[in-house]
């Protein structure tokens, strides 16, 4: 399998699964949102849990929205990773095999889908070309070993992670947590070159760092400055890369939220609420130590261990 596991393969297969995480990251947050929605109308139909909250029992209006909300959901199509096919966001038209192509369907339709004509948006070639170049300079960096594969796993989580942030400010668990045990697993079986202890370590230094932060910043001031899907990335990223890269990362995932908070600020182009999520560059920061190493980053704040 060497041969397969030098930049140009992993390059192909970069844009493969770039195309999916385009996938991933238009529906996986639609598919959270429904299963939300499913909650509630479990909890409005809930007559007991009900009386047990509010020592009543629930008003019918309470059974008729539930009821309601119910046959709603029960009446939208399919949603999930495979279901329905790839379609055009605008007329909702099928799109053609040879159309939905990595980079190639693109460029051959010009960004214009083939029914309507509609624009489609410059991200999803993006994604995937940034996806084949970054499983490319994994590549390059691990020099045909094996565990190359390991780390373009990691690396198409913080990437699906890090633009679903930006897009919703929701860190899912079905990303953050399984990249946490993945981490841990992977340092007892030894595919990676940190110890089991250090693994465990740097997920619970990781998580801690950012639930200080945030209760600090809650206790202060009243507000909440971060979501706990951070604390989970940042655990998750400690189970990878060890509890002495916590303050190296999250220095780094601090300068370059900095830089694009100001850059927007001066664009006048912040969101409403006046934020900028911080998932995107904790993964940045994830990406970087990565391909950069351990020792290089250290060195950037002048550790030495």
């Amino acid at each position: 399998m060497q041969p397969l596991l030098h930049p140009l393969p992993l390059a192909l297969l970069g844009l493969c699964i770039g195309s999916f995480l385009n996938v991933v990251v238009h529906r996986l947050p639609r598919m959270l949102e429904r299963q939300w929605w499913q909650d509630v109308a479990e909890q409005l139909g809930d007559a007991d849990s009900h009386a047990r909250t509010l020592g009543r029992a629930p008003a019918p209006l309470l059974a008729d929205s539930a009821g309601a909300l119910r046959q709603a959901l029960d009446a939208l199509p399919a949603l999930t990773l495979s279901r329905p096919r790839s379609r055009c966001p605008h007329c909702a038209a099928p799109i053609a095999w040879h159309d939905n192509l990595p980079l190639l369907g693109w460029l051959k339709r010009r960004g214009r889908c083939a029914a309507c004509g509609a624009r489609i948006a410059l991200r999803y070639p993006l994604v995937e070309g940034g996806t084949a170049l970054l499983f490319a300079a994994i590549g390059a960096h691990f020099e045909g070993q094996a565990v190359a594969l390991l780390w373009c796993a990691v690396a198409a989580a913080l990437l699906a992670a890090a633009l679903i942030d930006w897009d919703t400010t929701l860190l899912p668990d079905a990303l953050t947590l399984p990249l946490l045990w993945a981490g841990l697993v992977a340092a007892a079986l030894g595919w990676t070159a940190l110890p089991l202890s250090q693994s465990l370590w740097g997920a619970v230094a990781g998580y801690l760092s950012l639930w200080s932060v945030y209760w600090i910043f809650k206790l202060a001031t009243g507000k909440e400055g971060m979501g706990y899907g951070d604390f989970k990335l940042m655990a998750a990223l400690g189970a990878w890369f060890g509890a002495w890269m916590i303050i190296p990362m999250l220095l780094l995932a601090s300068l370059l939220g900095a830089v694009v908070g100001i850059g927007m600020k001066l664009n006048h182009s912040l969101r409403e609420g006046r934020y900028v999520p911080f998932g995107p560059f904790l993964a940045g920061a994830g990406l970087m130590a990565m391909l950069a190493g351990a020792r290089t980053m250290q060195g950037w704040i002048g550790w030495t261990f």
